[in-house]
């Protein structure tokens, strides 16, 4: 059996933020039924020629949706199958396996070897194996994947891997957005996956010309397989065809009898190899460096001009990536000195830590790192501790030479969010001081209505570079790794980076608040000295009276349980309040409301607006758009906010300097600025916020700018006022 195998092993770096972690909850291997793509973008696009005639639609078809599941799927490897050339075992079983099928048209023949060659050129696996086909090749890899309980993804227009489906499989057709589990598929098919091919032996396959039992279409096929069984139990249970309330049931069991043969060789030809020596394993399987070069060349030959400038662009910035920085681990006391003299005579310096969580309340730092020129930087670290860790300092060590400087208000800081360094040093005793420039809000000032200011994307607009991805040293989901359990040989290119970037990009946005004295000082004199006093707010926190919050609580569970009751009455059943699909089946099904407005899908909305309005003349919508607002109050602030407060009583937010657009702060985890107010229960829950004795609290607000535009404008004499 002859392989055909495309694959290098690969070591390129891709970026997401240290400081701006996203989830990302795809697959690491998805593979794709490459075969079933070619034919789809053939037969789905219009033809496309360049200006000598070459084809190129199905290249483009290919390539373009390739190049969407890579972006649906940043951390993944996708894995390309076709078809090789030949025939395969089943034309062995079976002369007339497809044999209705026509040659292939010369002008998709054409387009093969330029789609490899982009595929090959865009770092991709792509594997052909002779005497089988694709959907074999695939299925092999869906075994392994089950035995090394891994999950993959199986990208493919055809209904007969589904039969593959299981606890660590799934297909997705990107065509018709199917994303199928092994639930999806027993909604789809009426059968779960382990039937599909008894499915296929009964009804055949007119694409690949299996000829299934004569006269069984798909609902009888279904009928038999639902109440009895795959096809071993069916033919060991012939007798009880007859019973099934199916249309012809008599005559069925003489006609599978008939056709017994043809029925298991069909099976054998529906049913997906998963023995295929595949010679490159699962676990081996990874996506190399992309070939920029190459792909300008491609897409330049076949006139897709659009994608060759944007892999110039690439093949630029990776050039600039490429160019050999200094960055140092720092293991021994000397070295440690001697960067402790260079941040003295500089008397500045970049730093950035590392920490085993990104919450700034339970954060522990795990090392630091260190720049004072450009593409020069250190990484020191005290906290990895994982098997077989290198020998590193000890943390106190560490912090005899360094808290000294970075308690120094005459040695000036840069860095990226270094509220957050501040925070998490405070938990080990150190007063962070001399910040003087913050990437994130220099970035932020500059341009206030950009929607990301996070070291990686600033690093790539600003230094054409691209950073190291904290999925790819850690991993990601429940498995993720904690930064104290990365190697240390990839920890510190990771963590200088962020060091190096920042000092780098700090460059930058100072040359460019220099051309804007208005900015620079708003920077100057109004966001950065906001930094330490932001930071003093979030460790201080907030008092909350928590068995205020409690008693409201418990009040709100007894209102919610008398509205439950009274919305059985009005309805004569019960059901779940909270669930859209049993309220509509209620209001519009058992007691016949007019339907106002329908979801995307087609079925009768039960959103709010909808609700609302139909509570003028109706009492049971009413009671549902009650019962919403306190079961949200409850949920969201009466019970949640006394579950996370610390030992003192209080809460602890962040406020965040660079994410509105007008130039206010905002709070997350847990947004305080969103207390209800408008509703009696609202405002029971701010007078929860309370002071120490002989405080209070001081609410300050600002007119809306919109409102002085729209008095400007109108000049209307009350708004004028």
């Amino acid at each position: 059996m002859a392989i055909s195998i495309a694959m290098v092993v690969s070591s390129d770096k891709k970026s997401t933020g240290k400081k701006s972690a996203t989830s990302v909850g795809s697959p690491p291997l998805v593979f794709v039924d490459g075969s079933s793509y070619l034919y789809r973008a053939f037969h789905a696009l219009p033809p496309l020629n360049t200006q000598s005639g070459q084809p190129t639609g199905a290249v483009k078809g290919v390539i373009a949706m390739l190049r969407r599941l890579a972006k649906d799927y940043p951390n993944s490897t996708l894995v390309i199958i076709f078809d090789a050339k030949g025939k395969t075992f089943r034309h062995d079983l079976y002369p007339d396996y497809k044999a209705h099928r026509p040659p292939m048209p010369d002008e998709l023949r054409q387009q093969i070897e330029p789609i490899h060659r982009i595929i090959h050129a865009m770092g991709l696996p792509l594997i052909m194996i002779e005497g089988v086909e694709a959907d074999d090749v695939m299925g092999s890899y869906a075994a392994q994947a089950c035995a090394a309980k891994m999950p993959i993804l199986l990208s493919t227009t055809d209904k007969d891997m589904t039969q593959l489906v299981g606890d660590y499989v799934t297909v997705i057709d990107t065509m018709k957005g199917d994303y199928l589990d092994v639930a999806g598929v027993t909604e789809k098919f009426g059968i779960p996956p382990t039937l599909i091919v008894d499915y296929l032996a009964l009804v055949g396959d007119a694409s690949d010309n299996i000829p299934g039992v004569s006269g069984i279409g798909k609902k009888t096929a279904l009928a038999l397989l639902q109440q009895i069984g795959g096809i071993d139990t069916l033919f060991a249970q012939l007798e009880a065809i007859a019973a099934l309330p199916i249309r012809g049931a008599k005559t069925l069991a003489a006609k599978l009898e008939k056709e017994k043969e043809q029925a298991y060789l069909s099976h054998t030809l529906a049913s997906i190899k998963t023995d295929v020596h595949t010679a490159i394993s699962l676990a081996d399987l990874s996506i190399a460096p992309t070939d920029h070069a190459t792909l300008v060349d491609c897409f330049d030959t076949l006139e897709f001009s659009a994608w060759a400038e944007e892999e110039r662009q690439q093949n630029q910035r990776k050039t600039a990536t490429e160019q050999p920085r200094d960055y140092a681990l720092i293991l021994k006391k000397e070295d440690l000195q001697h960067w402790a003299k260079a941040i003295k005579k500089a008397g500045l310096c970049a730093v950035d830590t590392e920490t085993t969580s990104l919450n700034y309340r339970t954060a522990r730092v795990v090392g630091l790192s260190l720049a004072v020129k450009a593409e020069q930087a250190a990484y020191i670290p005290f906290g990895h501790d994982y098997a077989g860790a290198p020998l590193q300092l000890q943390e106190q060590q560490v912090w005899d030479v360094l808290q000294p400087l970075l308690e120094d208000p005459t040695i000036l800081k840069i860095g990226q969010n270094l509220k957050y360094d501040k925070n998490v040093l405070a938990n080990h005793g150190i007063c962070l001081r001399g910040i003087a420039f913050d990437t994130l809000v220099e970035s932020y000032v500059l341009h206030a209505s950009r929607h990301r200011h996070d070291l990686d994307t600033l690093a790539l607009t600003y230094l054409d570079l691209h950073t190291i991805s904290f999925t790819e040293l850690a991993g990601k989901g429940v498995k993720q790794l904690t930064f104290n359990q990365i190697p240390l040989d990839d920890a510190a290119f990771y963590a200088a980076e962020d060091a190096d970037v920042s000092l780098r990009l700090h460059t930058v946005f100072d040359a460019e608040l220099r051309k804007e004295p208005r900015l620079q000082a708003i920077y100057q004199t109004l966001e950065c000295p906001l930094i330490p006093i932001l930071s003093a707010m979030e460790c201080r926190g907030v008092l909350l009276d928590s068995k205020r919050l409690q008693a409201q609580s418990a009040d709100l569970a007894l209102r919610l349980a008398a509205l439950e009751k009274q919305a059985y009455s009005l309805a004569g059943d019960t059901f779940n309040l909270s669930s859209p699909k049993q309220l509509a089946v209620i209001l519009f099904e058992k007691l016949q409301l007019p339907v106002i407005k329908k979801t995307p899908k087609g079925a009768a909305s039960t959103a709010e607006d909808v609700l609302s309005e139909l509570a003028l003349d109706y009492p049971l919508p009413k009671i549902v758009l009650e019962h919403r607002e306190l079961s949200k109050l409850k949920s969201t602030y009466t019970d949640k906010l006394p579950a996370i407060v610390d030992a003192n009583g209080r809460i602890h937010t962040s406020y965040n300097q660079a994410v509105t657009a007008t130039g206010r702060l905002s709070s997350s985890d847990p947004n305080l600025q969103n207390i209800p107010i408008r509703s009696v229960d609202g405002r029971y829950v701010r007078q929860a916020f309370i002071t120490e004795p002989d405080y209070q609290i001081v609410a300050a607000d600002y007119s809306q700018i919109e409102l002085r535009i729209m008095a400007h404008l109108s000049q209307d004499k009350g708004l004028l006022d």
